[in-house]
């Protein structure tokens, strides 16, 4: 197995699915456990909600509604993508 190659076995892809809860579940339980407050909460909430929508928005938005042909390969592509003026032009958004 590659390790810069996808993953194309669906145990590991679930696998790294469950990683990535796990991780996200424990940072925000020790941020809670170290600020035991509610704004600490609420701003972790906010900072949670915003992240997720503004995934969305690269990889659904971005690909639906303003055109996109192509798909992004991930976070850094669509990124780049919006932050190239040269490529955004050529790609009529």
């Amino acid at each position: 197995m590659k390790l810069t190659g996808d993953l194309k076995t669906p145990w590991l892809i679930h696998l790294k699915g469950i990683l990535f809860a796990v991780a996200g579940i424990a940072a925000g339980g020790l941020l809670i456990a170290q600020s035991p407050t509610l704004r600490t909460a609420v701003l972790l909430g906010v900072t949670v909600w915003a992240c997720c929508r503004f995934y969305y928005y690269l990889f659904y938005v971005l690909e639906r509604y303003l055109g996109r042909e192509k798909r992004f390969a991930g976070v850094f592509d669509a990124l780049g993508f919006l932050l190239a003026p040269k490529r955004r032009k050529d790609e009529s958004i």
